[in-house]
């Protein structure tokens, strides 16, 4: 048997700290970096639970600018 496993990938530069991916992801997987920014001077998102990340893209869907790649592997259980 096998499931779905996920991995984001944010390219911190274009990020400007919305969250609305933070929202749209079912898993909490995604957080807010605390006190560090981009050059930008923007706060940006990384994933902060990677181990838990299920590839649905929800957070990839929902990002205005395009900052969130999503991966999915198949995990043999």
């Amino acid at each position: 048997m096998s499931k779905m496993k996920g991995a984001i990938v944010v390219n911190v530069e274009r990020c400007k700290g919305c969250t609305l991916c933070v929202v749209a992801c079912p898993k909490d997987v995604i957080a807010l970096a605390e006190r560090r920014v981009n050059t930008h001077g923007y706060p940006y998102v990384e994933s902060a639970r990677p181990d838990d990340c299920i590839g649905c893209a929800a957070c990839g869907t929902v990002c205005p600018d395009g900052c969130i790649t999503v991966y999915r592997v198949k995990v043999e259980a």
